[in-house]
């Protein structure tokens, strides 16, 4: 008898317009994969932004978490890359199929750095588990920062113009140029890419683990913009906001030993990143906490 699988409503409207064909085969998926590696689903299904996640339980009684997502360049990496750090810093991956990025994780505790009430304090525990995670080689095989930053200036001078403030297309233009600087030496470390509060979650053999990497092999540097535009209310609430984005980022640099010059170039380039590809989804104006972040670092 085949189980009724939930699609959660989110995903459904994150994918029905691009990607709906995976979407119809999900449910196919999870009976695929609950088979074949023995597991019993054991909760309501979830979903992150890109991923449907089934809690379930393995044959030898083990709680864990079935990951569904497309292949495409962020997912084919994950199980790599999670497999190529240390196992203390990240969760763990029990079972996956390269083939469909489909990933059995270690099931870790319902709470992120997000909930942590500290925001500092949450900042500089990401920062800890960037510092152990920077020093890792990036293995065969995984994307290069040195091409995702060669994107980006190949796309710039179709798209900084569509901004409507001079002024702003002239700070973005700016980054472009820092970006040319640093790319002939883009760096070979193992990048997470995407190591935000969300992404870090609480565990049982360690207080905190690293999730859902988007693998990059490149510079260190190119990881602290993350960090600093997520909790951002956090920062408002200060009440100096400018003030708020430099103590994070001088914070994330003292932590990690980040070299501030290179930190300041690749977070210009995650900035250009954001600006591009909200440009090409239509936006006229630079996102008002990017503006900030910028206006912050390089005012």
């Amino acid at each position: 008898m085949h189980r009724v699988i939930e699609i959660p409503a989110r995903l459904i409207r994150n994918h029905r317009a691009k990607a709906s064909d995976w979407l119809d085969s999900l449910p196919g998926a999870v009976e695929r994969y609950v088979g074949e590696w023995e597991l019993t689903v054991d909760g309501e299904l979830l979903s992150g932004e890109a991923s449907l996640i089934v809690p379930v339980v393995r044959r030898d009684g083990t709680a864990a978490m079935l990951k569904l997502q497309s292949v495409n360049d962020e997912s084919e990496s994950e199980a790599l890359a999670l497999r190529t750090w240390n196992h203390d810093d990240v969760v763990e991956v029990l079972e996956d199929d390269p083939e469909t990025s489909t990933i059995l994780l270690e099931r870790l505790k319902p709470r992120t750095l997000d909930d942590h009430p500290d925001h500092v304090e949450a900042t500089r525990i990401l920062a800890g588990i960037l510092s152990r995670l920077m020093v890792v080689p990036a293995p065969p095989g995984v994307r290069k920062l040195a091409d995702i930053a060669a994107g980006m200036i190949d796309d710039a001078p179709r798209l900084i113009p569509q901004l409507a403030d001079p002024a702003e297309q002239a700070l973005t233009w700016r980054f472009v140029a820092m970006v040319k600087e640093l790319l002939p030496e883009s760096g070979d470390r193992l990048l997470h890419w995407d190591l935000h509060y969300y992404n870090v979650m609480a565990a049982e053999r360690q207080p905190w683990l690293a999730i859902d990497p988007k693998p990059l092999a490149g510079d260190p540097a190119f990881e602290l913009m993350p960090a600093v535009w997520n909790r951002w209310d956090d920062l408002v609430a200060t009440g100096d906001l400018s003030q708020a984005i430099r103590d994070r980022f001088q914070l994330m640099l003292d932590v990690t030993g980040i070299e501030r010059d290179r930190a300041l170039g690749w977070t210009a380039g995650r900035i250009l990143q954001n600006v591009l590809w909200f440009t090409e989804d239509g936006d006229t104006r630079i996102e008002d906490e990017l503006a900030a972040v910028a206006g912050a670092l390089f005012s």
